[in-house]
């Protein structure tokens, strides 16, 4: 099954110019989001995580499932001030400004192997901060995935942990 065939383009959303690659008609057509589950099981299991962390928000559509079928649990990394409690929080560079990601202060213990996933990979930045945080956090983080890749934008390379896409989409 080519996943791309499951992928609505919209063009100048959310501003002209831009091509927005839209990741819901994947989720709501059953045998293309089984396969995308599937695919990402077998490039992650290699990694022998204890844990799943899905990036707010829809990185969360994707780990939750997949954590459920490796059989293990799943971590939000959320925006700040979206999680109760106790946070542990990283502060990283936009290109015009900051934005903050925290975990809650016991969603990881020391030496934990994670795996980092979301929707889609443009920058990079928001991915990376993820796993920053992370290792910060004591964790072992031992890749990260996505279903879309925008290659053109050369993410992958601000990334410092091993990461693998399913979709990649060259411009």
């Amino acid at each position: 099954m080519n996943l791309s065939d499951h992928i609505r383009s919209i063009p100048d959303f959310p501003k002209p110019g831009i091509l927005f690659y839209d990741v819901s008609t994947l989720l709501a057509h059953g045998a293309a989001w089984r396969a995308a589950v599937e695919r990402l099981a077998a490039i992650v299991r290699p990694w022998q995580p204890d844990i799943l962390a899905g990036v707010e928000s829809r990185g969360f559509l994707v780990a939750a499932p997949l954590a459920l079928e490796l059989g293990m649990g799943f971590l939000m990394v959320r925006k700040k001030g979206k999680l109760p409690g106790t946070t542990i929080k990283h502060t990283y560079t936009l290109e015009y400004g900051t934005d903050t990601v925290e975990i809650q202060i016991d969603a990881v213990k020391r030496g934990q192997r994670v795996v980092v996933l979301d929707d889609l990979l443009a920058t990079g930045g928001t991915l990376e901060a993820a796993i920053t945080l992370l290792r910060q956090a004591g964790a072992d983080v031992r890749g990260a995935a996505c279903i879309m890749e925008l290659a053109f934008l050369n993410g992958r390379q601000r990334l410092s942990a091993p990461f693998e896409s399913l979709v990649k989409y060259a411009s």
